[in-house]
Formats: structure tokens, C-alpha cells, sequence
């Protein structure tokens, strides 16, 4: 073989070989785009799965988005239409650990403290909430309907004017009339009181009381959990006083 052919063989075998190699280095930084692809995938999923667990409190429980503006609902706007009492009587049933107390609610005279009884009870908020006061002196009431137990809660909403207080400011037993704060007349919200006995409650700048029903059976309950009296210095009752449930129609 002469030397120039032996030297065209070699240059071609060169061509092949530098032909392989960089074939080959092209496949290597094709894997390298997928394996660094991955990666990358890999860590925005563990990013995401950061953020999330960022988003949770200390029990797992997924943390509430922060309201914005046009989101937030006015407290006015929870407040139950007075349309919803219909302008009738309304019966029911107040379900206590210790008997049944039927009650019977005027939707004429106190269409918003009706409308807000009866959906407040449909919505099952007053289930296993608690009666925390009892006043055993001039006044003689069993105070319900707060769910923190403290005559401090509500429904997340307020509401007035006052409706259907007496004019002599008696309260005769058997009444139910809706608490609030003194002095306003729309800081009512989900408490009320039972009167077991007759009671005359002077009216402040605000007015008086609403009166929004009456009891009609399970005086008897109402009076065993009155003479069983209070814890000592306190207005709480002996027994805990729960609501298990409220049925109105």
C-alpha cells in the first residue's frame, strides 16, 4: 500500500472516530439536560410541598386565608331577615341535660328576635353550648345561648332596635326575652333568658328587654335548676345547665 493511501485510510479512520466522539458528547449533554430538567422538577416539587406545609400550623390544620377587602362580609349582613319569623307564633322545643322546656315565640311582635332564634337553632348553634348564668336575687333568670360560656360570646353579629319590652318593665315567669349589653339597645346577638319566676327589671337609657316568647311546659325543669342555686360568689349554676339541641316549627 503507498503511503498516500495508507494516510487517506488513517484520516478517514480519524474523521470516523472524531465523528464518534462528538457524537457521543452530544449524548452526554443530552442526558445531563434531562437529568438537570429533573432536578429541577424535583426541587419546585419540594418547594411547593413547602409551601404548603408552610400554609399549616403546628396541628396539620390548613391555616385560613387571609380575608381581602372585597371578600370581607359586613357583620350587618349576617344578621336573619325579620321576614324570616313570618309573623306567626312559632313552637319549640329546648332541649336541656336536664329535661325538655317547650317554648312558644311571638313572630309578630318580635320579628327579629324571632327570625334570629329560629335560625340560629336550625343551624344547630346552640347544640351542647352551655346556660352559665343564673341570678338567684331580685332577678330570677337562667341566662343561655352563649357558645363561649362566658356571657362574654355571640354569633359573630349584633344587632337592635330593641322589640316588645314592657312597658312596666315586669317580667313575668315563664318569659323569654333576648340579653344584651347595657345602655345598647343593638348589642343583642345569640344570648337569652329564661324568667322563672316573676321579675321586675328596670329599663336603662336603652329600654327595656325583648320579649320574643314563652315557656309552655318544663316550668318544673326550669324552677329544679333554679333551686339548686349557684356555685358560692358566683352566678354559675350547681349543675352544669347544656343545651343538647334546639327544635323550633
Amino acid at each position: 500500500m503507498s503511503i498516500s493511501r495508507q494516510r487517506a485510510n488513517e484520516r478517514r479512520r480519524y474523521e470516523k472516530w472524531q465523528q464518534h466522539r462528538l457524537a457521543a458528547a452530544e449524548a452526554r449533554r443530552r442526558r445531563q439536560r434531562v437529568i438537570a430538567g429533573s432536578v429541577v422538577a424535583a426541587l419546585v416539587l419540594v418547594i411547593g410541598v413547602v409551601a404548603v406545609v408552610a400554609l399549616t400550623d403546628e396541628n396539620d390544620t390548613p391555616a385560613a386565608p387571609s380575608p381581602s377587602a372585597s371578600s370581607e362580609t359586613p357583620a350587618s349582613a349576617l344578621v336573619p331577615d325579620p321576614a324570616l319569623a313570618e309573623g306567626r307564633a312559632w313552637t319549640g322545643t329546648i332541649h336541656l341535660a336536664q329535661g325538655d322546656i317547650g317554648v312558644e315565640l311571638d313572630g309578630a311582635a318580635a320579628p327579629q328576635a324571632v327570625a334570629n332564634f329560629v335560625t340560629l337553632a336550625g343551624q344547630g348553634f346552640f347544640d351542647s353550648t352551655s346556660c352559665h348564668r343564673l341570678t338567684t336575687s331580685g332577678i330570677f333568670v337562667l341566662q343561655c345561648g352563649d357558645p363561649e360560656g362566658t356571657g362574654q360570646g355571640g354569633p359573630g353579629y349584633t344587632w337592635g332596635p330593641i322589640e316588645n319590652a314592657p312597658a312596666d318593665d315586669m317580667y313575668p315567669a315563664g318569659t323569654i326575652a333576648m340579653a344584651r349589653v347595657g345602655d345598647d339597645a343593638s348589642s343583642m346577638g345569640s344570648q337569652f333568658f329564661l324568667v322563672y319566676e316573676d321579675s321586675q327589671i328596670p329599663s336603662d337609657s336603652a329600654g327595656g328587654y325583648t320579649v320574643f316568647g314563652h315557656i309552655t311546659s318544663g316550668m318544673d325543669v326550669l324552677k329544679a335548676i333554679a333551686d339548686a342555686g349557684t356555685v358560692e360568689g358566683t352566678e354559675t349554676p350547681v349543675s352544669d345547665v347544656i343545651i343538647k339541641g334546639v327544635e323550633t316549627q
